[in-house]
C-alpha cells in the first residue's frame, strides 16, 4: 500500500501518488485546487494512474507525516526542510 509490491504497482502505491502530488505542488495550493489538478492530470493521461479522493487524502497524509508538506492557513506547500 505505501510501497509498491507485486500486487500494488508504483503508480498506485502511496509513495508514487505522493511523488505526483509533490510535482503538482510546485507552487502552494489549497487541497481542493491540488485535488482538481491531480484529477485533471489523471484524466489527461499525464499522471500514471487515475486515483480516487480517498487515495489522494492518504497520500497527502503520508507526505504530511514524513514532513514533506506543510499546511498553513489552508494552503498546502512543500516543506523547506
Amino acid at each position: 500500500m505505501i510501497l509498491p509490491n507485486k500486487h500494488t504497482p508504483t503508480d498506485r502505491a502511496l509513495l508514487g501518488v505522493g511523488g505526483d502530488i509533490l510535482t503538482a505542488l510546485a507552487t502552494p495550493k489549497t487541497v481542493s485546487a491540488l485535488w482538481d489538478e491531480i484529477r485533471a492530470s489523471g484524466a489527461q493521461g499525464t499522471q500514471t494512474a487515475v486515483i480516487d479522493y480517498k487515495w489522494f487524502v492518504l497520500a497527502v497524509d503520508l507526505l504530511y507525516m514524513i514532513g514533506a508538506v506543510d499546511l498553513t492557513q489552508g494552503v498546502l506547500r512543500r516543506s523547506s526542510a
